[in-house]
């Protein structure tokens, strides 16, 4: 996948008032990379990440994914895209409550019309590749913050994406399993070529970036 926005805005209107959330970001993303987004609290790189994945519309400007103008296409055709060819992976971890940890990674699957034998033989492939093969049938509420977003990692692997979108992944975990994580998402990105976006405040996640970008007043700029 390689991804290119042109001038992509968000504004919000609030009332009488306007809010730029983002503003004219022009960036590339292209295959295999690991890319951090750092910047203050409401600078944006939550917007910019939905924007990205598709979860919201851009105000003005476009969103072009291996040369096609994705922008303007509908919500159904921007969550087939979701599905198939991106991955999720939220601070807030996003696990249905109701379902165990195995049934948490088979959902994109089901979603995608996979099989019941080919949920869960890749679902169980994927927590063990995440160290969580003796955790399968507990319920978030039954795991650890880490083993939940160990959960969530797995989950946003099973459709294989070719791009996993991160806001904040080790913003609720202690050092230790924020550490165990980081290397989680730079093994996916080296091992499966997968590309990583990561929306940070975490110095050691932007320690392992290929690039690293400043968000600031919804403005955008390479650092390194």
């Amino acid at each position: 996948m390689r991804m290119k926005t042109t001038d992509l805005t968000r504004i919000y209107r609030l009332g009488p008032s306007e809010i730029t959330a983002v503003n004219k970001v022009n960036l590339e993303i292209t295959e295999a990379m690991f890319m951090a987004i750092v910047g203050p609290s409401g600078s944006g790189k939550s917007t910019l990440l939905h924007l990205i994945g598709l979860n919201d519309y851009p105000t003005f400007g476009k969103i072009c994914i291996d040369d096609a103008d994705v922008s303007l296409l509908s919500s159904s055709e921007h969550r087939k895209i979701r599905l198939l060819r991106m991955g999720f992976v939220f601070q807030t971890f996003n696990l249905l409550p109701t379902l165990s940890a195995l049934e948490n990674v088979e959902l994109p699957m089901a979603l995608a019309g996979k099989s019941s034998k080919e949920q869960t033989e890749k679902a169980l492939r994927l927590l063990e590749a995440v160290g969580l093969s003796n955790r399968l049938v507990h319920r978030p509420k039954e795991l650890s913050m880490g083993e939940m977003q160990r959960v969530a990692i797995a989950r946003a692997l099973a459709n294989d994406p070719e791009m996993i979108i991160a806001d904040e992944p080790t913003g609720e975990l202690d050092s230790k399993t924020a550490k165990e994580i980081i290397a989680l998402l730079f093994e996916i990105n080296r091992k499966k070529k997968a590309i990583v976006v990561v929306a940070t405040h975490d110095e050691k996640i932007v320690d392992v970036a290929d690039r690293i970008y400043l968000i600031e007043d919804g403005g955008l700029r390479l650092q390194s």
